[in-house]
């Protein structure tokens, strides 16, 4: 589980680099697919993830507006105030967390349940899914996107 923060957070940085040759016009340019624009897409990203992560410890939902952070300068230092908490969370994850019963209100006044494994896989392949439309972006762009690729990024290191 660990892991796959870890390479989120990697893939998020290396965005973050991506984007510092991009006007700001194009990074908030409205696109197709996804929730707006490039850096609309990077603030969705880490709004769900803060989000579900202080949903799980029981403390309120993250209601910040993307109208207040339209610079890239402005979605970093957001996500390096709140990442600090996503970090202390993940990092005491253990097994015993894995099939917790998260009780999740919905829309129509029922309550699904689902457990914080299942939580934390969705803010995993939240972002992943969001990573996609960016690199489609990119190329829209003209640039090459950032690296998927797990492998190769040290995430994990071989026994010796």
């Amino acid at each position: 589980m660990q892991v796959l923060f870890q390479y989120n957070w990697m893939v998020r940085e290396q965005w973050y680099q991506w984007c510092e040759d991009i006007t700001c016009d194009k990074l908030l340019q409205h696109r197709t697919g996804g929730v707006g624009s490039i850096l609309q897409t990077l603030f969705h990203i880490i709004d769900v993830e803060w989000s579900w992560i202080r949903l799980l410890q029981g403390k309120s939902d993250f209601q910040e507006s993307f109208e207040d952070y339209k610079t890239l300068e402005k979605i970093i230092s957001l996500d390096n105030t709140l990442r600090t908490e996503v970090e202390e969370f993940v990092e005491a994850w253990n097994e015993s967390m894995e099939k917790r019963p998260f009780f999740d209100p919905q829309p129509d006044g029922s309550i699904a349940i689902d457990t914080w494994g299942e939580v934390m896989r969705h803010i995993i392949a939240h972002q992943i899914h969001h990573i996609g439309q960016l690199s489609v972006w990119a190329r829209e762009v003209g640039k090459k996107p950032v690296s998927a690729n797990v492998i190769g990024k040290g995430l994990i290191r071989p026994e010796s």
